[in-house]
């Protein structure tokens, strides 16, 4: 089949399914693609890179960005900020019952000040405001519940039947090389194949949330259509997965699945104190194992793969011999340029990450930046534990996705920013009261279980007692 043919085919059947998407809900907002168009830029590959547009060598690119990304970036911040200024969204309630992450995004604009590239660190600080927003987009939806599912549904349509085309047809556009070895990996949509792995372990993690989710009312006919439609992405999935051979998204999406399956049977219901509490202590047990007896490089010497966890401890040893300040960091994604980005180049080669999402905080916010995040984590794990408790249908995908991201940040750097990050905050962020109570509706139950009525209800029951 010509390339062209496919790509053509590839639009007509994502139109189509757009428009006659069986798990499709009216009464979303219209704003909705705005955040979706965000997700899609950061899930793929940014506008200059689609476009060829490049800005003389690598490392500039690194410090200076493009015209067209800044253009686009500013675009989407002013009408999220416009859009949530029609909804009139209660800022001083949403930061005063989110203290802990307002806490970490201002203590990450006032590292500016100490930067050794202060422009070039509130540039990127600017921009990594615009998650926040995109995300209190979605969640001021006058049907949040239904808006979160059509973004990561949506989502998942554009980018992983994309992915294949651009694999099976344009291999010299998907393909990454290394220059050392010469060996190729499918990146897909993404830029490497790590960055493909995520958007596949945000895709798959859905679909086996909507799954289960949908599964008590598989015998009404629209939910047979949508299962039909999340079993057959579900699959397409997980080839492209298995393609990026990328073990740490693999492993995730099995762990996360296994949280939701949990959380979705009899067992877990009944059990839901004890499955709050394995999940914090196992990852405690695995950080023990793994740094303290070396669990990870020989499960990986087992597997047949590189014991260094393709040179991640390399990595990590270079970064920390780097001087850096060990309780402020070098500055708000700072570390990454300069003298410092030159000195891990000539050791390691072209890397910029620390592939650990603790380090690079450290890195770049030092102890306290470290200390706010796990704060965050800490405040963020707590309230979607009181959502499980109070039966929120998105708590289970949020509980599974946070496990994912303090398990996924120990060999790869996903905070702050990344697909991971957003989804987290979709479950985890309280909205104020005023935003929230009046989409709450009772939660009609029918022998322990949801039932088919249950449309609509308040995303984030937590934030009612704060």
């Amino acid at each position: 089949m010509p390339p062209v043919l496919a790509l053509m085919i590839w639009l007509v059947l994502l139109l189509g399914l757009l428009c006659f998407d069986p798990a499709r809900e009216p009464g979303t907002s219209f704003a909705l693609w705005i955040p979706l168009l965000w997700m899609l830029i950061i899930g793929s590959r940014l506008p200059s890179q689609w476009f060829g547009l490049q800005v003389g060598s690598l490392a500039q690119a690194m410090s200076e960005g493009n015209p067209l990304d800044r253009t686009i970036d500013l675009a989407m911040i002013v009408i999220s900020v416009a859009v949530l200024a029609t909804r009139s969204f209660n800022w001083s309630g949403f930061l005063l019952r989110n203290l802990a992450l307002t806490a970490f995004v201002m203590f990450a604009l006032l590292s500016i000040v100490w930067s050794d590239f202060p422009f070039v660190a509130f540039k990127r600080w600017f921009r990594d405001l615009g998650n926040y927003l995109v995300i209190l987009v979605v969640l001021t939806d006058p049907r949040p519940l239904e808006a979160v599912r059509a973004l990561l549904r949506r989502f998942s349509y554009f980018l992983i039947p994309l992915s294949i085309v651009l694999i099976k047809y344009y291999p010299g556009m998907s393909r990454q090389y290394d220059p050392w070895t010469g060996s190729f990996a499918d990146a897909g949509v993404a830029t490497s194949k790590n960055m493909l792995g995520v958007v596949c372990l945000v895709s798959g993690i859905f679909f086996v949330w909507d799954t289960l989710t949908r599964w008590p009312d598989r015998k009404e006919r629209r939910t047979k259509k949508i299962l039909l439609v999340d079993l057959a992405f579900l699959a397409m999935t997980l080839w492209v997965l298995n393609l990026t051979k990328s073990a740490t998204s693999g492993v995730c999406l099995a762990i996360g699945s296994l949280v939701i399956w949990m959380v979705k049977t009899g067992w877990g219901r009944r059990h839901s104190g004890l499955i709050k509490v394995m999940i914090p202590t196992g990852f405690c047990l695995y950080l023990v194992l793994a740094f303290g007896l070396n669990l990870n490089g020989e499960l990986a010497q087992r597997l047949g793969r590189d014991p260094t966890l393709t040179d991640r401890t390399l990595i990590w040893n270079t970064v920390l011999s780097i001087r850096t300040n060990p309780l402020v960091g070098t500055g708000y994604e700072s570390f990454w340029l300069g003298p410092r980005l030159d000195r891990i180049w000539e050791i390691t080669g072209r890397v910029n990450e620390a592939h650990n999402g603790y380090l690079d905080v450290y890195l770049n916010l030092g102890l306290i930046g470290v200390f706010l995040l796990v704060l965050f984590l800490l405040s963020s794990y707590r309230t979607i534990c009181e959502n499980l408790t109070l039966h929120s249908e998105l708590a289970s995908l949020s509980l599974a996705i946070w496990t994912i991201l303090i398990l996924y940040n120990v060999t790869e750097a996903a905070f702050k920013g990344g697909l991971l990050w957003l989804v987290v905050l979709l479950g985890s962020v309280v909205m104020p009261q005023r935003s929230v109570e009046p989409l709450a509706d009772k939660m009609p139950m029918e022998s322990g279980r949801l039932t088919s009525r249950s449309r609509r209800f308040d995303l984030n029951p937590a934030s009612r007692g704060r």
